[in-house]
């Protein structure tokens, strides 16, 4: 598995090992649970899956051609590992309510099969290739879609790591975290 991803991985992990069923519900006023946000990570490695599999079923990149802003976006994220936020989740990639028990226990693996996935399009498409779009960003490398997911996947993760420690702060509990 590539570094970007594997790293993903195990941040994923130890951000919510031992997370129970009230940490799971556990949102800020008008903001995605945790739940939520495990849902969304999820939903946008499956769909980027399944949009790699339609470049190989094709047999060609689907990426649109890389214009001046798409370059700026994705050296932002790629390159500066910069996340902005405020920004909407693209529709396939909203939680949809789905009890955390139906995806929490393939999250993993799902994060294996994009990685492995990816890698199988660039043997075959080519590694340097623009491959597929990002809704936001614009046409992406494999590797450039790694990154995305390890740097959208850290800003989901400092927001979990926020909530878990709510009710500390609440107690009056410092953190030193993140």
């Amino acid at each position: 598995m590539g570094s970007d991803l594997q790293r993903l991985r195990t941040e994923i992990a130890s951000a919510i090992d031992g997370i129970s069923p009230d940490d799971l519900a556990r949102h800020t006023e008008g903001k995605w649970s945790i739940a939520e946000i495990l849902e969304h990570l999820y939903l946008s490695y499956t769909g980027t899956v399944k949009g790699f599999e339609r470049c190989m079923e094709q047999g060609k990149p689907l990426a649109r051609k890389l214009v001046f802003s798409d370059f700026i976006k994705i050296f932002v994220v790629t390159k500066l590992g910069y996340f902005p936020g405020g920004r909407k989740s693209p529709k396939q990639a909203a939680p949809r309510a789905t009890p955390a028990e139906e995806f929490l226990p393939n999250l993993s693996s799902a994060i294996a099969k994009l990685d492995e996935t990816i890698s199988r399009c660039e043997e075959r498409l080519g590694k340097n290739e623009r491959l597929l779009d990002h809704p936001i960003l614009g046409p992406l490398t494999g590797d450039e879609w790694r990154k995305f997911h390890l740097v959208h996947g850290r800003h989901h993760l400092r927001q979990i790591r926020r909530l878990r420690q709510e009710p500390l702060a609440a107690a009056g509990v410092e953190y030193g975290g993140e």
